[in-house]
């Protein structure tokens, strides 16, 4: 997380007075000079010509861009030393060791200087704000998750940007363990950059899903995944969402090889199991044509012909590659008798196994004559059937108006909705 690591440089330039201007030089240079007429009383921040000359920021600007630390950290020591130093005075010099601290990555040094130049009172609210929230990027990377948290909220309550500390904030209650507190500001934040019309980050969605797990929040880490695999798809990602669908209350496995289907578009690379699963069901539903291009893939991906199944998987490829050609000559002796069926069932699946050998149009035709004949039973799984027609010959408006048609509790509705997914599917550099 290294957007929260401190930046040093521009701590250091603001705790000598170079951004925030404090008031040390005018009112150290009023007592070297004093004005002509006499003054009513004299002026209550000042710092002493014999404490300024170590203090002068003039001089410690120089000695920082020089890197001359040594003689930086000897004029803190004399100043420490320096006795009865005046509020004021101390202020100045803890302004000067957070400089220095921020400068040699002495944190202890810094932090110290920091809450104390905070607590004198004396600082204008912006830098005050600014130092509040640097003390709690310095908590944040010293791994004290609760001061961190102290400061960032501290930080929200009196500056005018309180939006700035809320990353860190969210991050702090993760880190310590607090997963329902960090799920509940996450929540909004990405609801708010969704309205927005941004895409909520990656790291952000990525700690959502982590907090929803933690705290057993199965329907919010579901549905941040699908985020995640809509903005930022990767194989992990369809993998975790796809491989939770079979546990679904009510789930059917007649399922089983739609999910397998969108695993082999929406994924790189599948497990050499998944080529062997999808290429075994498209068998046994009587798609070869299918079932050959799944374990040729597994081939082409190096995962199947190899190792102790090497057999196994050239015993399936040689099955499929003989079905495949048997299908290709014999499909169109098919229609007569899938016209003539009561319902569409046999149009629909002699329609797919068109579309399995890319004669798109042919095969979606066929699919559409099924669908309006009418299916007795399951309807909804030749719906989907359809859509996923639709998807790979790449006609996205039906695609998505049949996805969208389908309403079934088993799984189908699931389905539908990742396969939307993947046609709107789109790739967000990571943030």
């Amino acid at each position: 997380m290294s957007q929260f690591r401190l930046a040093r440089i521009s701590l250091m330039l603001a705790a000598i007075g170079l951004n925030a201007a404090p008031a040390l030089m005018s009112s150290a240079h009023a007592q070297k000079t004093p004005a002509a007429a006499p003054a009513a009383a004299a002026p209550a921040d000042t710092v002493r010509p014999e404490l300024y000359k170590l203090l002068d920021p003039v001089a410690v600007k120089q000695l920082l861009t020089d890197k001359n630390y040594a003689e930086l950290q000897n004029r803190v020591t004399q100043a420490d030393a320096f006795p009865a130093k005046t509020p004021y005075e101390i202020y100045v010099l803890d302004r000067m060791k957070i400089a220095l601290g921020s400068a040699t990555n002495n944190e202890a040094m810094v932090m110290a200087g920091l809450e104390a130049a905070i607590g004198s009172g004396r600082m204008p609210a912006p830098d005050q704000a600014e130092f509040v929230l640097a003390l709690g990027n310095y908590h944040y990377n010293a791994k004290n998750y609760p001061k961190a948290i102290e400061w960032f909220k501290r930080y929200q309550k009196d500056s005018a940007t309180p939006a700035k500390a809320t990353p860190a904030l969210i991050r702090s209650y993760y880190l310590s363990n607090d997963f329902a507190t960090a799920k509940s500001m996450l929540l909004p934040l990405v609801a708010d950059a969704e309205k927005a019309g941004q895409a909520p980050t990656l790291e952000d969605l990525r700690l959502l899903a982590s907090a929803a797990s933690k705290v057993k929040d199965n329907a919010v880490y579901v549905s941040t995944l699908e985020k995640m695999v809509a903005l930022y798809p990767s194989d992990d990602y369809w993998t975790d969402l796809l491989h939770r669908l079979p546990g679904k209350a009510g789930y059917n496995q007649a399922h089983d090889i739609d999910i397998l289907r969108l695993q082999a578009l929406a994924q790189k690379q599948m497990a050499p199991e998944e080529y062997v699963e999808l290429g075994e069901l498209s068998l046994l539903a009587g798609f070869p044509t299918e079932a050959k291009k799944a374990i040729d893939a597994g081939y082409a991906a190096g995962v199947l012909g190899t190792g102790t199944s090497a057999a196994k998987h050239k015993q399936l490829r040689d099955r499929a590659t003989k079905g495949a050609l048997d299908d290709a000559k014999n499909i169109a002796g098919g229609e007569a008798a899938a016209a003539k069926a009561k319902d569409g069932v046999g149009l629909v699946n002699l329609g797919y196994a068109y579309v399995t050998m890319d004669q798109f149009d042919k095969g979606i035709a066929l699919m559409e004559q099924g669908i309006a004949k009418g299916i007795n039973k399951r309807p909804d799984d030749y719906k989907l059937r359809l859509g996923i027609a639709y998807a790979k010959a790449g006609r996205k408006a039906d695609a998505l108006k049949t996805f969208d048609a389908i309403k079934g509790d088993d799984g189908a509705t699931e389905l539908a909705r990742y396969w939307t997914l993947w046609v709107n599917r789109m790739a967000v550099a990571a943030k």
